[in-house]
């Protein structure tokens, strides 16, 4: 038995690997010929082996996001594929049972699982960081949106609204502006402040105009204006925050948007989006799980009486419906306001309900 799970551990992980580089390939290309408008551009120092360094440092997103796909169609194509050259049905002779085959699949479903929370949690985190500050580097500044990015933190009985317009390859901020609120929610101060710097437990600002607004006795309200060169703003806003804001919440660690959550629930903002992007990346990994089990059935099928062209099509159709359900649930949980967990475990629940259904059909009862 452990010669047949070698033979099954050694032919899917080839069939995956392959599949893989073939998307990978795809993708490298697609992004290497959006990423070539940015050579030409006059004025901006960013040669095509930037690009080409670029483009490869994008290739571990791509990587975590096609491990599910890649494992149903490598897994579907060697189940046709034994099942085709009968080579299954003399395992199935040798004590290769439906459960046994099932188990089997698993534990290798189980190791994809870890290399996608690998993958997903480490590697592309930090090469994206590494990719946004070469691109940095060359465009002058990261930047999200027309307005920047957006932060909220209590100080107290008192609120700030925080602006970061931009974050330039030093990690230095650009464009800042604080807006601080007190109780009865009125303007206090504001201030601007032309680029500011990360230290402990505070900001460093640079080049500050503030504005101060003062509640006097008779109810008349008071504005003192001041400049300075330097100023320091004590703050628990983190470096990790505000590249939180700037980043795409689907290309942060799992931790991170753990932390990011918790401090926008600590100051009273709405945490859904990220919410539904936290349980999607405690979720999205299990995905190969589902894929194995989705696969196996496609053992057990007749190929003599029909191509196995349209057997894999089949299935790899259905491997892609499962990652458009999955947007369609993250779009739909965002707009209703469902619970994040839920709406992060439906699509993956339904499809296991739907591969065990197709297991229990096509090789239990047959």
């Amino acid at each position: 038995m452990n010669t047949i799970r070698r033979l099954i551990y050694r032919e899917v992980i080839v069939s995956v690997a392959f599949v893989t580089l073939a998307f990978l390939a795809l993708f490298f290309f697609f992004d290497l010929v959006d990423e070539l408008r940015w050579t030409g551009r006059t004025g901006l120092a960013y040669p095509l082996t930037q690009a080409l360094l670029s483009v490869a440092l994008g290739l571990p997103q791509h990587l975590y996001e096609l491990l599910p796909i890649s494992v149903l169609i490598g897994t579907i194509f060697v189940m046709a594929r034994l099942a085709q050259s009968s080579e299954f049905t003399i395992m199935r002779t040798s004590g290769l049972g439906p459960w046994r085959a099932l188990s089997t699949l698993l534990v290798l479903g189980c190791a994809f699982v870890v290399l996608t929370i690998a993958v997903g949690d480490y590697l592309a985190p930090a090469t994206e960081r590494t990719a946004a500050l070469i691109r940095a580097r060359s465009q002058g500044q990261i930047s999200t949106g027309a307005t920047g990015a957006w932060l909220k933190e209590r100080q107290g009985d008192h609120s700030f609204a925080v602006n970061v317009r931009a974050i330039d390859a030093d990690g230095q901020m650009r464009g800042v502006q604080i807006f601080e609120f007190d109780a009865r929610g009125r303007v206090a101060s504001t201030t601007s402040a032309e680029q500011a710097q990360f230290a402990e437990d505070a900001w460093d600002l640079q080049q500050v105009q503030r504005t101060v607004f003062d509640q006097r006795a008779n109810g008349d309200i008071g504005v003192t204006r001041v400049r300075e060169p330097s100023m320091q703003w004590p703050t628990r806003i983190s470096a990790d925050m505000v590249a939180a804001s700037v980043l795409k919440p689907d290309k942060m660690a799992t931790i991170d948007l753990f932390h990011y959550i918790r401090h926008l629930e600590a100051n009273g903002q709405s945490a859904q989006r990220y919410e539904i992007e936290f349980w999607r990346k405690v979720f999205y990994p299990l995905s190969c799980l589902v894929m194995v089990v989705l696969s196996l059935p496609f053992a057990y099928l007749h190929f003599r009486s029909g191509g196995i062209a349209g057997y894999v099509f089949t299935g790899v159709m259905a491997g892609i419906s499962f990652f458009l359900l999955n947007n369609v649930f993250g779009f739909a949980g965002n707009l209703q306001n469902w619970s994040p967990w839920l709406t992060a475990a439906a699509p993956g629940l339904i499809y296991s309900l739907l591969s065990l259904a197709a297991f229990g059909w096509l090789v239990l009862r047959r």
